[in-house]
């Protein structure tokens, strides 16, 4: 466990207990519980930071399986599968970007349709700042657990924040 992090026990009950101030986290008893629950949230977050509903699926069965693997050692079912389904996105992201690299662009003649100006705008963002801006907004977390997530410094995340919200702006405003 990291410093800073807090301590959940597990209960047979399906309790809640504290993990951060006044919130509550709910305690899954079992895999099926935790995949009934956070599935759907799960793949709306893996899609909103790769850009992809079939790579967020991927991603988010896969962090499931790695979860149902270490099931008994967890102490954080839901903080753990979501620190998975985040750090797979990165993952992707470094690949797509090699893959990129190495390959000769495509001739894109796409128009986007006025409601996907946003969306767009935010899938053309960096990785980093991207996920910065949807921890943040979506998942509503603080700056702090977004910095654990990523492994940065809090003041990275502010930055990332305030660069990416800046060139949203620019995209967004006319």
């Amino acid at each position: 466990m990291r410093a800073g992090q807090a301590q959940l026990g597990r209960s047979d009950e399906g309790g809640v207990e504290t993990a951060r101030g006044d919130a509550a986290v709910p305690v899954y008893g079992s895999p099926a519980e935790l995949h009934r629950a956070r599935y759907a949230p799960m793949v709306r977050l893996a899609t909103l930071l790769s850009g992809s509903p079939a790579t967020a699926e991927e991603i988010v069965q896969d962090a499931f399986v790695k979860l149902i693997e270490r099931w008994d050692r967890v102490e954080q079912p839901s903080a753990y599968l979501r620190a998975s389904v985040v750090n797979a996105c990165a993952g992707h992201h470094r690949h797509r970007e090699v893959v990129r690299r190495h390959s000769t662009p495509p001739v894109l003649t796409v128009v986007d349709p006025e409601g996907f100006v946003l969306r767009d705008a935010v899938l053309r963002l960096p990785a980093r700042q991207r996920a910065v801006l949807v921890l943040r907004f979506y998942e509503d977390l603080p700056e702090a657990e977004i910095a654990a997530l990523l492994h940065c410094r809090v003041g990275t995340v502010k930055s990332a924040l305030h660069r990416g919200l800046a060139q949203l702006r620019r995209v967004i405003e006319p």
